[in-house]
């Protein structure tokens, strides 16, 4: 238990405040992009078609989290992107997304590629759970 001195005039403490808030920003004018969130799964033979995992094609099972992100006239240098374990945050001259991410994600374990045919940035992250260990072991 942690008590908070009297003299002090913060009105919360910074452990309060939820990642990814600092990005919040109503008064911007720019639109959100559309974009799609998809689950991967790695499974082999053994899962397919003999079921001894206990894998099943609930999210719960997913390693993976795919974002694909549609930004119409848009170049990769012109693109802003900051991943956090819960937040993603992309900012481009006509475009803004603030994502709050589904599940806890590793941010240092992701690939990003931006397709310029399809105008889309699609984003691959590693989804970070309390007990992946005992899941997926």
């Amino acid at each position: 238990l942690k008590l908070k001195s009297k003299t002090s005039k913060t009105i919360w403490n910074t452990e309060e405040v939820p990642e990814g808030s600092e990005f919040d920003d109503t008064q911007d004018p720019r639109e959100e992009p559309e974009y799609q969130i998809l689950f991967k799964q790695c499974v082999g033979t053994e899962d397919v078609f003999l079921g001894m995992s206990r894998k099943d094609h609930s999210t719960a099972c997913c390693e993976y989290m795919v974002i694909k992100i549609k930004l119409p006239e848009t170049k990769c240098s012109d693109i802003a992107l900051d991943i956090q374990d819960e937040v993603l945050d992309l900012r481009t001259p006509k475009m803004k997304l603030l994502l709050h991410l589904p599940y806890r994600v590793n941010s240092k374990d992701c690939k990003v590629r931006f397709l310029s045919e399809e105008e889309t940035l699609e984003i691959t992250l590693r989804v970070s759970r309390m007990f992946d260990f005992i899941n997926f072991a």
